[in-house]
């Protein structure tokens, strides 16, 4: 049994909870994740099918990724913290923002995607493996 991932907004309205382990640990830097985090890529703990529990009313909006997937962030409509995304066509992704555990230490990235946007003052591991765009699926 994998210790529970806990943590939430700037605030604490918000709040989530689950015991799955990630999938990935990805740093992203297409220019979508640029806009939305204000800096030069954004950080995503990525768990398929795990059991999330959710406190508080988040409030959304969703957009349309480069590869056409439809994804919706969720943020606290308090204090504007982003907190997680999911996506509307695959509902087993749930994606959390590392930034937001109780423990953001837990996040290690090993995986970079969409290089190909990123900015040249955006220093990310180097010894994570790269994609100049999303990676093969499989």
């Amino acid at each position: 049994m994998s210790i529970p991932y806990s943590g939430g907004c700037a605030c604490g309205a918000v709040r989530y909870k689950l015991s799955a382990e990630p999938v990935a640990m990805v740093d992203c830097q297409c220019r979508q994740c640029q806009r939305e985090s204000g800096t030069g890529h954004q950080s995503h703990m990525v768990f398929v099918a795990a059991e999330v529990e959710v406190a508080g009313s988040p409030s959304g909006w969703e957009m349309i990724g480069d590869g056409g997937t439809r994804k919706r962030t969720s943020f606290c409509a308090v204090c504007g913290s982003p907190v997680f995304m999911t996506f509307p066509d695959n509902p087993a992704i749930f994606i959390l923002r590392p930034a937001s555990l109780d423990e953001p230490e837990r996040y290690r990235p090993t995986v970079v995607t969409w290089t190909d946007a990123a900015q040249p003052w955006d220093h990310i591991n180097p010894t994570s493996t790269a994609f100049p765009r999303m990676p093969p699926a499989g």
